[in-house]
């Protein structure tokens, strides 16, 4: 499961041949939540609500990123990364 981000102690990765709809998953200090892209909202799991609304706006700020790395997991590709939250 390659990590394609990490900031403020949250990891993101995703999983080659994963399941629709296009998602990411989030980790923080044990919580782990499946975000869904389209739709920016957890689909499965949680995570405090700070690292939660961080996580989303990041999501929001690099949507076309992490469609284009879905497509590359689709297709077994490598993944890029994607820069943080600052």
């Amino acid at each position: 499961m390659p990590e394609i981000a990490l900031f403020y102690g949250i990891r993101v990765t995703m999983y080659y041949d994963d399941h629709n709809p296009p998602h990411f998953h989030a980790e923080y200090n044990g919580h782990k939540a499946i975000v869904e892209i389209d739709g920016v909202r957890v689909i499965k799991g949680a995570l405090p609500s700070k690292q939660l609304k961080l996580i989303l706006a990041w999501c929001v700020l690099h949507q076309d990123e992490l469609m284009q790395n879905w497509e590359l997991s689709k297709d077994g590709k490598p993944m890029n990364r994607i820069n943080p939250l600052v």
